[in-house]
């Protein structure tokens, strides 16, 4: 088992930046691959980012490309998503999670419980 808790998230003006992290405990958290996720309300959860357990590999939605950056923290268990240039379409809440693969189309065992992001126009 591993427990995850978002943390970063608040209200920020278009333009603006916010960090989120993600602390992981329970079972060798190192060892997972972790991803981030978001859902605005109204629509389906989707995919923004993921990493490998070393942390060499990463992955990106294309619209977060260029905007937000994905690391790890293996000796804090702790992923972080550092979001620039934030968009109101970038409100929603967005959660973490740890499975074995990084990727986007790939199943994920545990889920935190999400931080709610909210960019004002």
């Amino acid at each position: 088992q591993v427990q995850l808790v978002e943390s970063g998230g608040g209200l920020v003006q278009t333009g603006g930046s916010l960090s989120l992290s993600c602390a992981a405990s329970g079972r060798t958290p190192r060892s997972y691959a972790m991803g981030w996720f978001r859902q605005a309300p109204g629509k389906e959860r989707e995919f923004v980012s993921a990493i490998s357990q070393s942390g060499v590999a990463t992955h990106y939605a294309v619209w977060a490309k260029g905007r937000f950056t994905i690391s790890r923290d293996n000796a804090k268990n702790t992923v972080y998503l550092q979001m620039n240039s934030l968009k109101p379409e970038d409100t929603a809440v967005y959660y973490c999670a740890a499975g074995v693969v990084a990727g986007t189309n790939v199943p994920y065992d545990y889920w935190g419980q999400g931080t709610e992001v909210t960019v004002s126009s």
